[in-house]
């Protein structure tokens, strides 16, 4: 983008659980190491975060052969109220390349 430059992490607009989720939408056979690796928190710290997404039903996780495959289900919306009206598959289409918005449904 012009005129914006990359500076050191200091804070970020996303949290660490919207990380992980950007994640898991752009490679959803990703491993919790490589997770964390581009998130920059360790692996146990992707492992409760993985648990507290699947839980609250904004992924689902299929075991696949000896990996897991996620898929994030694109309906679910934003627990905050400011962007309570947000759902997750259409931010993700704006984040993720290549990725459609979610059904309308």
């Amino acid at each position: 983008m012009p005129g914006v430059t990359a500076s050191p992490p200091g804070w970020t607009f996303l949290s660490n659980h919207g990380h992980v989720l950007v994640s898991l939408a752009a490679d959803p056979e990703a491993r919790v190491r490589e997770i964390a690796d581009r998130v920059g928190i360790t692996e146990r710290s992707v492992q409760m975060i993985l648990g507290d997404l699947e839980k609250a039903g904004y992924v689902v996780r299929e075991r696949v052969g000896r990996r897991n495959h996620y898929t994030v289900v694109d309906r679910g919306r934003f627990r905050h109220p400011l962007e309570g009206h947000v759902r997750v598959g259409d931010f993700l289409a704006l984040v993720v390349r290549d990725r459609a918005p979610a059904d309308p449904a």
